[in-house]
């Protein structure tokens, strides 16, 4: 008796509904992922065990970088607004509303008040090339890091966290500058800000 050959049919597969799931994971991905804010200068930070993470919210982070330039970087925009009329009424200095917008369109504070009004009728790109030349004056003479410190805990609360980024290569002095400065302001919380690392072997 012959053998009955059965004709071979393609197999079919609907990839309608992975496209949809696929679709709405990235959607979700997207609409709640944080991104990081644009830094004036790159900074590597040094290593750490530690898994304490930072909040994302209401924080007030300090960035130290090689040179022991300090910049600032409140994440509410609304926060950077009353900062700024703060800082304003201690130097003698009325912003317009453009200068505000340009204010907390800047990611970071970086800059002397005497030419805060000069650098925010810059364009951006202009801005962000000369931030990175200047940083918040933290000298005994002219101590501006401390009035920043004490207004955006006035306007952000109590509430409000301090994070220290510095980077691995920074002298220590200048970072222990910074530390000096919060410790005369009793701002004795804060958190270091690192990379984390392996545990080590038998620990």
């Amino acid at each position: 008796m012959g053998k009955i050959k059965v004709k071979k049919q393609s197999t079919f597969i609907d990839m309608t509904a992975m496209s949809d799931v696929t679709v709405l994971l990235l959607t979700f991905f997207m609409l709640t992922a944080t991104f990081l804010p644009k830094e004036p200068v790159q900074v590597l930070t040094p290593a750490s065990v530690s898994e304490r993470k930072v909040s994302e919210y209401n924080v007030l982070t300090i960035l130290v970088d090689t040179e022991g330039r300090v910049f600032l970087n409140l994440d509410d925009k609304n926060t950077k607004k009353s900062v700024l009329e703060l800082m304003g009424q201690d130097y003698g200095i009325t912003f317009n509303p453009k200068q505000i917008n340009a204010f907390q369109e800047q990611t970071h504070i970086g800059v002397p008040m005497g030419k805060m009004s000069d650098f925010l009728n810059l364009p951006l790109s202009t801005q962000d090339e000369q931030i990175k030349k200047m940083g918040v004056p933290t000298d005994s003479t002219n101590n501006q890091l401390t009035r920043w410190v004490k207004h955006a805990r006035e306007v952000a609360g109590d509430n409000m966290q301090i994070a220290i980024k510095a980077d691995q290569t920074t002298p220590y002095p200048q970072v222990d500058k910074v530390l000096k400065i919060l410790v005369a302001m009793k701002e004795n919380r804060y958190s270091l800000v690192t990379t984390l690392k392996k545990m080590p072997e038998g620990f």
